[in-house]
């Protein structure tokens, strides 16, 4: 992570701002929201509180910085599931393959919240005061240019293509993110925090698979 490793190196010059998020992950990451706070992460970079103090304003300023960064890395492991598809030998239908586009977002989702729980839980914390999140946030929309809706803009996109590909019928298409997505955040919440958490990985497996499969047909119904 730049000129920070394990979270623990010393800063020596350059962004300190970036370097102080970026340890800020790293404290995310090992606990969770709790774990986020401002001297901690200075301590680790190797500054002063007061030196961090001039770059953000508390501990709200930086926890959504550490949330834009955990909902980016969300989005980048549902755009990676759909990467690592596996090719069709010919042509693919265009509806089966939007189908299994959305599966694989997904997958995605749920792999990033077993396999990061800390980290996930703070790209879905309430970080107020902080002015501006979740602004613009509809339920329903969100900004085109918002890095802390990334996730849920690649859920657009691809339910979008499931549409242009004729598995979604026209009338059903609006709020259909919502359900999407709530289903997927349940499962990985039931996983993490939940009676699945005692699931042993073949049978969450299975149980992750089974769901996305239900989640699918629902959507084209």
């Amino acid at each position: 992570m730049g000129s920070i490793k394990s979270g623990k190196s010393r800063y020596h010059h350059g962004d300190l701002r970036n370097a102080l998020i970026e340890a800020a992950v790293g404290l995310a990451t090992d606990g969770g929201p709790e774990r986020v706070v401002l001297r901690e992460a200075a301590r680790r970079v190797g500054v002063s509180p007061t030196a961090a103090y001039r770059h953000f304003t508390g501990h709200g300023d930086l926890l959504y910085e550490v949330k834009v960064r955990g909902q980016q890395a969300l989005a980048a492991s549902m755009a990676a599931a759909v990467h690592d598809l596996p090719r069709p030998d010919g042509p693919e239908d265009p509806g089966d393959e939007a189908a299994r586009r959305t599966a694989a977002i997904g997958l995605g989702y749920v792999r990033f919240a077993v396999d990061n729980p800390g980290l996930y839980r703070v790209a879905f914390c309430r970080t107020d005061p902080v002015e501006g999140d979740d602004r613009g946030f509809t339920g329903l929309t969100a900004p085109a240019d918002g890095p802390e809706f990334s996730a849920f803009r690649l859920l657009t996109e691809t339910l979008d293509g499931l549409e242009a590909a004729g598995r979604i019928r026209p009338e059903n298409r609006p709020a259909a993110e919502v359900a999407a997505w709530s289903a997927v955040h349940g499962l990985s919440l039931l996983i993490l925090d939940g009676p699945l958490a005692r699931l042993s990985a073949e049978e969450r497996d299975a149980v992750v698979e089974r769901t996305l499969t239900t989640v699918v047909a629902g959507l084209t119904a």
